[in-house]
């Protein structure tokens, strides 16, 4: 499973097969290997319209749940008092947010319905498997370059305040 350190870098084209399969590219699918090895789950969750993520289950967790946490301990002390719609399109987004998946033998991925609307591409079609640094994204490709044509002009600033 990958730590909080390691970083899924990398940009690879992929085709869904016909039954709305698709196999990570070895680079990203090695840090997933206790997930193969040990029959694990992983958390396929909806990012962006044209883009899901790929999370493994333990991480993916402890995120949502720290999150969920704050969300309670708020309503429970009353902070979110008058708030009660957003509470609920909270709990809308999270119910239909992500998926337990599994990944099969060589790291071969099923796209659940429901996800396959979302991620927008159809069997035969073309998919841009990325290392999202935390995670492992499958984007449409029209919905990738549209992301890149927005964010590559702000690569450098981003990285210098992260990395400075």
């Amino acid at each position: 499973m990958p730590q909080a350190t390691e970083f899924l870098l990398g940009e690879f084209p992929r085709t869904l097969d016909e039954r709305h399969r698709l196999t990570l590219p070895g680079e990203l699918a090695e840090p997933f290997a206790a997930v193969l090895n040990h029959n694990a789950q992983c958390i396929l969750a909806k990012e962006r319209v044209g883009c899901l993520s790929l999370w493994p289950a333990e991480r993916w967790e402890e995120k949502l749940n720290v999150g969920v946490e704050l969300v309670q301990a708020k309503m429970r002390s009353g902070r979110l008092e008058g708030r009660t719609e957003e509470v609920q399109m909270l709990g809308r987004l999270l119910s239909t947010r992500h998926r337990t998946v599994q990944l099969a033998e060589r790291a071969r991925l099923v796209i659940p319905e429901g996800f396959r609307e979302f991620l927008g591409v159809e069997p035969r079609g073309d998919v841009i498997v990325v290392g999202a640094a935390v995670c492992v994204e499958l984007w449409r490709p029209a919905a990738w370059f549209s992301h890149l044509e927005t964010h590559i002009p702000d690569f450098r600033k981003l990285f210098d305040q992260l990395s400075g």
